[in-house]
């Protein structure tokens, strides 16, 4: 920016014009269009519902509301529309609201300007200056958003009737950018009526002061849906004067959960052992946040976030990562005794709707993993039928104990004394994922898959299973 205008005169010479924050947000926004770039890279799930409602309401110049139940990437996006502010502005150096050299606002500005004429120095500012955010709690303030009087400034000799003695609160500060409000119902009704002008009018008043501020700012806002009972509501002339409703949703399909999933998690363990994790567990691990979803034991007024998908992936691929650390092995694959560990990373994540007493979650979530094994099982046409011969070992009174710290080969070494199994683990393992059926992760594989087909056998109920610690016992 060392090369841009550094006074008024130079910013005239220049040629530049002013220009409305949302009338730049148009602009830049069909500039993007024309281009075919993304609006919003990353995100994914939304092309076809959220992110055309947004565009309309950019184009519309309209104020907004994301609409929609935790982890749905509301505040994400909101953040994200800096892409479309301009590389850098200029204002007058040394203004608290960023104000327009050519069209000054504050008297700070105007007297700045009028004591200096076209020397009055120029400051230029990014986009993610212009981005202001706030979490709306019961004890915001009309001074945190509109602003108050400076007792201090009164203090060091300034008049109560001038306008230096006023401090700005975040709106103010906001001028000619984006201001961002996030859990709306969450704020006071008699500070969300403290927004009417600022909508509206466009204008701010503080304290009765005889100014007005024409702010040039684009309100958004984000909110749980008002039939959240444990929250707030909006007051309706409040909905009113927004211009547009943008409703957010969980991913429509578990593949599309998964790239969510594979993108937002941390994957990448350089430090620790390859972590390898086949295609069923990723179906499991998200299968069972859709289960959590739908359940009738869930609250589904509060929602099921990504973030719990998201976190059990992390802690999936952890435990396999401490299970290679422990057993020395270079190459880890993550097996179905992994999904135990999801409970710690599911805790806090579902709101139930039964009493809420001990244990009561743990064993929610147990219940739901399970039943995403038996989905997934399914998924894969995997007939019980088929593994007949697994079935009869166990009905001869024989048991089988796996615990997730065993390695590889110690799974495979006790499956080998079911007749067939190996043999149908190794055909199972071609027509599922053939690039891991070979190479250094196929024994974790077959392993892997080994557990994948008693706890499926489990879930149809042709086989018992008891938990003690870590280790899991197999029989009928």
């Amino acid at each position: 920016m060392t090369d841009r205008p550094r006074t008024l005169r130079e910013l005239r010479e220049s040629g530049y014009r002013s220009l409305p924050v949302k009338q730049e947000l148009r602009r830049n926004l069909l500039t993007k269009l024309r281009r075919g770039e993304p609006l919003f890279p990353g995100m994914l799930g939304y092309d076809d519902t959220v992110i055309p409602q947004i565009e309309h309401a950019i184009l519309s110049q309209h104020d907004v509301l994301f609409l929609g139940l935790r982890g749905q990437g509301k505040t994400r996006m909101l953040r994200m529309l800096t892409l479309l502010l301009d590389e850098a502005l200029p204002i007058v150096a040394g203004s608290e609201i960023h104000d327009d050299p050519l069209a000054p606002l504050s008297k700070f500005a105007r007297d700045l300007i009028a004591s200096r004429g076209d020397e009055a120095p120029i400051e230029w500012i990014g986009r993610d200056e212009r981005y202001h955010e706030k979490l709306a709690t019961p004890d915001v303030t009309i001074a945190d958003l509109i602003g108050e009087v400076d007792l201090v400034k009164h203090a060091e000799g300034r008049h109560l009737s001038s306008e230096d003695v006023l401090h700005f609160g975040l709106i103010p500060r906001s001028h000619r950018g984006i201001f961002c409000l996030n859990e709306l119902p969450d704020l006071s009704p008699k500070i969300q009526v403290g927004l009417f002008n600022v909508l509206e009018e466009r204008d701010v008043q503080i304290r009765g002061f005889p100014i007005r501020l024409n702010l040039d700012v684009c309100m958004v806002f984000s909110a749980n849906p008002e039939d959240y009972t444990n929250r707030g509501r909006i007051v309706t002339p409040l909905k009113d004067r927004i211009g547009s409703v943008i409703r957010t949703h969980y991913p429509v399909t578990r593949e599309l959960g998964m790239q969510i999933t594979a993108a937002n998690a941390w994957t990448a363990r350089e430090d620790g052992v390859n972590v390898i994790v086949p295609t069923f567990l990723q179906e499991i691990v998200e299968e069972t946040s859709r289960l959590a979803r739908s359940s009738p034991h869930v609250n589904q007024a509060s929602g099921v976030s990504v973030r719990m998908s998201i976190a059990n992936y992390e802690n999936l691929i952890s435990s396999a990562e401490r299970r290679g650390v422990t057993t020395g092995a270079t190459v880890s694959v993550a097996r179905p005794g992994d999904l135990w560990h999801l409970e710690a990373s599911s805790r806090g994540k579902l709101e139930l709707t039964m009493s809420d007493e001990p244990g009561q979650e743990d064993r929610l979530i147990e219940r739901l993993i399970d039943e995403a094994v038996k989905s997934v099982f399914d998924l894969h046409e995997l007939n019980p039928k088929q593994f007949r011969n697994v079935v009869e070992f166990f009905e001869s009174g024989k048991t089988l104990d796996l615990d997730d710290g065993m390695s590889a080969s110690d799974i495979l070494k006790n499956a080998d004394a079911i007749r067939g199994f190996r043999a149908q683990l190794e055909q199972l393992a071609l027509s599922l994922e053939p690039a891991l059926a070979k190479g250094p992760a196929a024994e974790g594989f077959l392993a892997s898959l080994a557990e994948f087909l008693l706890q499926g056998l489990h879930s149809h109920n042709r086989l018992n299973r008891t938990r003690k610690s870590r280790t899991a016992t197999y029989g009928r």
